[in-house]
Formats: C-alpha cells, structure tokens, sequence
C-alpha cells in the first residue's frame, strides 16, 4: 500500500499567522490553487480511497487531490488537527513562552494545559494508520493538518517516539509512504512553491 499523505491548502488564517485548529475555516482562493498544483504531481495515481479529517479545509483539499466528489470521502474524526484550548485563533507571533516552547519542541517542553498533549495525538493517529494498513489497498490518499500530520509521519517512518516534528509540512505537500506488512519506508515527498 502506498499512502499519499498531505495537508490541507492554505486558509484565510493560515495567512494571518493564527493558531487553527478546530476552527472550520473554508480553504481561501490560494488554497484552492495550492490544492490544485498538487493534484498535477499525482494526476496518474488512482486512489482506492481518499480519507479526510472532518474540517472543511481538509475535505475540500481532498476532493481536488483526489479528484472525487466530497461525499465520496472517507471523514474519520482521528485525523482533526490538534485541539490548541485556550491558545486557539491567537497570532503565532504572540503565544507566549509556554505554547511557543512546546510547539517547536515538544520532546523537551509539555503541552500547556487546555492544549492537546503530543502523546493524545500519538495515540489517535497511529490508532487511525494501523487501521488503514489492514485495509486492502494500493493507494490511499490522507488529507489533514499541519500537526497531526508529524505523528502521522512519525508512525510511517517507525520513530521510537512516534512523531516527526520537524521540517514543518507545507500546505499540500505530499509525502508518499510504503506500507507492506507492517514495514514502512518513505519513498518521495511533492511540495509545492510557496
């Protein structure tokens, strides 16, 4: 199984530099481009599946990437981004050291209280992966959001501590994975210019 993991294009609050993540905020007209460029790097793959978190600017980045109609895809409620509590819509550049800390390394620093820890999203989004490999599938495609997506990669890339921070995922980059039998390996990633 191949599995094309990607999030979501650009929204108008990505551009604002705040924190989303539950906030079901619609992809913005550059979103929808991005969106689009990407589905040319894999315009002759088809996909068995294409899976979904349950936002909007997810959905949306699926149905294009995956060239099939919203009601067509899969929504499970493991792959949402992480739940930022009290530090929701607030700009990046005013988080305070508490969140700034654990965002950019979360291996040394705990998540602040109303916030989603590491090992939460650890937990229901390798839950959500070993799921899928049992599935009969060549190739698959994953759309979700900036900070589920490194636990995500975490699993694929067999991290003993379940995640990959850093580099940051770009809107609609895709990284394609192998699964065989329970081994996977990275095979190549597709960004785009931002």
């Amino acid at each position: 199984m191949k599995i094309y993991l990607t999030r979501h294009g650009q929204t108008n609050l990505n551009k604002q530099e705040l924190m989303q993540g539950r906030t079901d905020e619609p992809l913005n007209e550059t979103g929808i481009k991005q969106a689009e460029m990407a589905r040319k790097n894999v315009e002759n793959v088809h996909f068995d599946a294409v899976y979904s978190s349950p936002l909007i600017r997810a959905k949306k980045t699926a149905s294009i990437i995956g060239n099939i109609p919203e009601e067509e895809i899969i929504v499970d409620p493991r792959i949402i981004e992480a739940d930022f509590g009290d530090y929701e819509l607030r700009q990046y550049n005013r988080l305070g050291i508490k969140l700034t800390s654990y965002w950019m390394f979360p291996e040394i620093f705990k998540a602040p209280s109303s916030v989603e820890t590491v090992e939460e999203m650890i937990e229901r989004s390798h839950s959500f992966l070993r799921e899928l490999e049992s599935k009969d599938y060549d190739n698959v495609l994953v759309v979700c959001h900036g900070g589920i997506i490194r636990p995500m990669c975490g699993y694929l890339m067999n991290k003993k501590r379940g995640f990959i921070w850093r580099p940051r995922p770009t809107n609609c980059e895709i990284r394609v994975f192998e699964s065989i039998m329970g081994k996977h390996r990275f095979i190549e990633s597709y960004k785009l210019e931002q």
